[in-house]
């Protein structure tokens, strides 16, 4: 047996089982899944330059062990021309990359906030805040999801996010099963949803898979 297919079946995930998989990939979700980690995929403390990131490779190899498709969406900054060049790269990893503009949103930092941020920090009247990119594609997932129902048995999710709950009992009833991969605790209406037959894996479980380590930027 291959070291992949020993990975999936430790992680529950059959082809037998599941069928045609087509994974969804919501980036501005999983983008932020590591960030407050403090030890590597081995259990190793991160020296404090040290943090872990999405390797868009690894993250995409691995979706693609299990998954007939794997579709990504990503919010992007024209303006910005590593953001450019991360979308560019996508499109070479992924299926499908279906990307929009992203809004910068203001949030002003807690304390406990300041010590871990490794933003550049702005201060207005409130006090200190960072901006933090947001690109919502719920409605863009939910409609690709709807669209290419004849084309997968099983809809695997890359998100943590609620909103989806939905969308996910108007697939079991369409007869789909689920697997959801997400990160920390989730509400427990999204886990009932996924239902008994369906599977959740936390991306605690696939650190090694997905991520590298890269040194902090410096502010």
């Amino acid at each position: 047996m291959r070291l992949e297919e020993v990975e999936l079946n430790n992680l529950g995930i059959s082809k037998k089982k599941y069928g045609r998989i087509c994974s969804f990939v919501d980036f501005g979700n999983v983008d932020y899944w590591y960030e407050k980690d403090e030890r590597d995929w081995e259990g190793n403390l991160l020296r404090p330059d040290e943090k872990l990131v999405i390797d868009l490779c690894k993250l995409a190899n691995f979706a693609h062990l299990f998954s007939e498709k794997a579709r990504y969406y990503f919010g992007f900054d024209p303006a910005n021309s590593k953001s450019v060049a991360f979308m560019d790269k996508s499109r070479e990893y992924f299926d499908n990359t279906i990307t929009k503009p992203i809004q910068q949103i203001r949030h002003h930092l807690s304390d406990e906030e300041a010590k871990n941020n490794t933003r550049r920090v702005r201060s207005d009247g409130v006090g200190p805040y960072i901006y933090i990119p947001k690109c919502n594609f719920d409605v863009e997932i939910c409609v690709d999801a709807i669209r290419l129902l004849n084309e997968y048995d099983t809809f695997c999710l890359f998100s943590s996010d609620a909103d989806f709950i939905r969308l996910i009992h108007y697939l079991k009833k369409k007869n789909k099963e689920i697997i959801l991969i997400k990160s920390g605790h989730i509400q427990h209406e999204l886990r009932d949803a996924v239902g008994p037959t369906g599977l959740v894996i936390g991306a605690q479980n696939i650190k090694a898979q997905i991520t590298l380590k890269k040194q902090k930027s410096r502010l």
